[in-house]
């Protein structure tokens, strides 16, 4: 990870979006890097409207020519003169019907190359955002992960992200077209009329009154529907994750109740904002046919008085619509835009947050260390105040090449917190870690985390075949058949695996619900061998396999371990007799240490809990 200071990181969050146009422009900061071709897209967009601009100026040269033609022909009626037909130019009709044509036909291919592009850049800059996210999301702390629900980190990631990108690809040319219309338009009904011009710009402020009035109180409740949102993705992840207990329990009922409340309140907020949206495109419509009865007013006086050409008051008539007609279209907009400025403002608090930066101990080397790790006073909370408590306040440990440490105490007594910290997923608050005599400070967090390989209590597989599942343990050895073949055979999966229809292609769907769990576990354990790490970490890795399969991964525990460092977190204390040391911890902190023996002969802490469980078993094989 690239190593950031406290100055860049004070950087990014003084970028942080809070209000609707601090995040439109940090928006157009994005479209920003494809300069020439927002340039190309804005130089088509004034070609295609000037163009649609002019086509009315001279069709309005036609209707004069024909109301010239009708005039001149009463004025010959009255004269007495006998006319077969009015005096009219078809000539001047005619060409001026193909100048017409040639306009319209110029626009339309503006408009396709303009769109083209846009889209282009719209795509690539949806691309740029997906990416930085997701590279973001790589190196945010565990700490995020922690205090974020999953359903709340899809919202942003998927719903959020597909938000813009629908946004930027079908509504961005629209949005562009309509800001040149608008200036394109003014300048050409300046240069034609004056008068009827302010007759038409006189009832824009409306619109934009309203739309400023309008747009913020409708963005609030549009930032509200996208939190509701991911609060109702947040509840339907979690209920069908664990829909067999909730079917075992029969709490279906109870979670519609829950879903219902949640999906009210994102239906209260969608109502509220599209409610505020939805009121403006009406009375944008009204003041639009506020200038077209304007126009019609002051152009059949000018018209009348002589003052004004017919054909520039059939002009006008279309330049109200055209001039009004941007104004419609964000108005019409308003709604998409105020839901994408909010999903935006979602995806930037991710992109905003603090990552977990490279920071440096200060401390020395231990040259020639005898230990493979070691914990020295280690201080550790989980809260980031000062005066928040502290899980471990003297936190002492030191292992040896080869160890197997066993890690075992009572919930809550600090064995995951202790796994946390040998990954750095968290950074120690006093103390030190060494590995190999090295502070993990001092360690690049991917080097060091190649020297470790864990198998959790909770499996995890991917949708993939069981070879490649096993394959992804491992960048080195992934694609080395040999290798993955001899994991998989010392863990007991090419067992299975040889009476399954397809073998190794058997593909796997996300929970892995086609093989049973201890299958499950035996592939996540091949998975950490083939790493061939330096530590192997194993939480309570058996605790999800019947008997006989937790006796075939003992047995292959045996040749695994051998000559590798491990730290066995377990529940089970049969599992862990032969570990070359056992720690036992309480409230963080370790009480004793020994190998089975030594703990059992001071009748503390451990021989407690090793008793107990022995004569629960003992209670139970009785009672069956």
């Amino acid at each position: 990870m690239a190593k950031e200071s406290g100055s860049n990181v004070a950087h990014i969050r003084s970028k942080k979006a809070n209000n609707f146009w601090g995040t439109v422009f940090r928006l157009i900061r994005y479209m920003s890097t494809r300069f020439w071709a927002l340039v190309a897209t804005l130089i088509l967009a004034i070609a295609a409207t000037i163009m649609a601009t002019q086509a009315p100026r001279i069709l309005g040269g036609a209707t004069t020519e024909i109301y010239r033609g009708l005039q001149e022909g009463r004025a010959m009626q009255e004269a007495g003169e006998t006319i077969e037909q009015f005096p009219i130019d078809f000539d001047v009709i005619k060409n001026i019907i193909l100048v017409v044509s040639i306009v319209y036909v110029t626009q339309a291919v503006f408009q396709f190359f303009q769109q083209f592009i846009t889209a282009r850049i719209a795509q690539k800059t949806v691309y740029d955002m997906r990416k930085e996210l997701k590279e973001k999301m790589a190196t945010l702390p565990i700490k995020y992960y922690d205090t974020h629900s999953t359903g709340d980190i899809l919202s942003r990631a998927v719903n959020d992200m597909d938000q813009i990108a629908n946004t930027l690809q079908q509504s961005l040319t629209q949005f562009i077209i309509s800001v040149v219309q608008f200036v394109t338009v003014l300048i050409v009904m300046l240069s034609i009329d004056i008068r009827l011009t302010l007759v038409t710009i006189v009832t824009v402020p409306i619109s934009f009154l309203l739309i400023g009035f309008v747009a913020p109180k409708s963005q609030k409740q549009f930032s509200r529907q996208q939190k509701e949102l991911g609060n109702v993705n947040d509840h339907v992840e979690e209920t069908y994750s664990g829909h067999t207990v909730v079917k075992t329990y029969n709490r279906e009922e109870d979670e519609i109740i829950k879903f219902d409340k949640r999906s009210s309140k994102l239906n209260e907020a969608s109502m509220k904002a599209q409610f505020l949206a939805g009121i403006m495109m009406p009375l944008v419509s009204f003041s639009r046919d506020l200038g077209y009865f304007g126009v019609a007013l002051v152009g059949g006086i000018g018209v009348a008085n002589g003052t004004v050409s017919l054909g520039n008051v059939q002009a006008f008539i279309q330049y109200v619509n055209q001039f009004s007609q941007p104004v419609r279209q964000i108005a019409n907009l308003a709604n998409t835009i105020q839901v994408t400025i909010a999903a935006c403002e979602r995806v930037f608090e991710v992109l905003d947050e603090e990552e977990m930066h490279e920071t440096v101990s200060g401390l020395k080397p231990k040259e020639n260390s005898p230990y493979k790790v070691e914990f020295e006073h280690v201080q550790f909370g989980y809260g980031d105040e000062a005066d928040d408590p502290l899980l471990m306040t003297d936190f002492n440990l030191t292992v040896k090449p080869g160890n197997m440490i066993a890690v075992v105490g009572p919930t809550g007594a600090g064995k995951s917190t202790l796994i946390n910290l040998l990954e750095r997923f968290y950074d120690v608050k006093g103390g030190s870690i060494r590995f190999e005599g090295v502070d993990t400070r001092d360690i690049p967090q991917p080097e060091l985390r190649t020297k470790f390989s864990m198998v959790l209590q909770d499996t995890w597989l991917f949708n993939g075949t069981i070879w490649d599942n096993i394959a992804y343990g491992s960048e080195q050895y992934g694609k080395n058949r040999d290798h993955i073949l001899a994991a998989a055979k010392a863990a007991h999966v090419d067992d299975f695996v040889q009476r399954l229809p397809e073998g190794y292609n058997t593909i796997l769907n996300e929970e892995g619900t086609n093989i049973s769990q201890g299958q499950r576990q035996l592939i996540t354990i091949a998975r950490a061998f083939l790493a061939d790490p330096e530590v192997l970490i194993l939480d309570e890795a058996t605790s999800s396999v019947d008997t006989r399969t937790e006796i075939l991964i003992q047995k292959a525990m045996n040749n695994l371990l051998e000559d590798r460092t491990s730290f066995v977190v377990a529940h089970r204390l049969s599992t862990i007799r032969d570990a070359d040391k056992i720690i036992v911890m309480n409230e963080g902190d370790v009480i004793e240490t020994g190998n089975h023996d030594e703990l059992m002969d001071q009748n503390g802490f451990y021989a407690d809990l090793y008793n107990s469980q022995f004569a629960s078993y003992e209670e139970n094989t009785a009672f069956a």
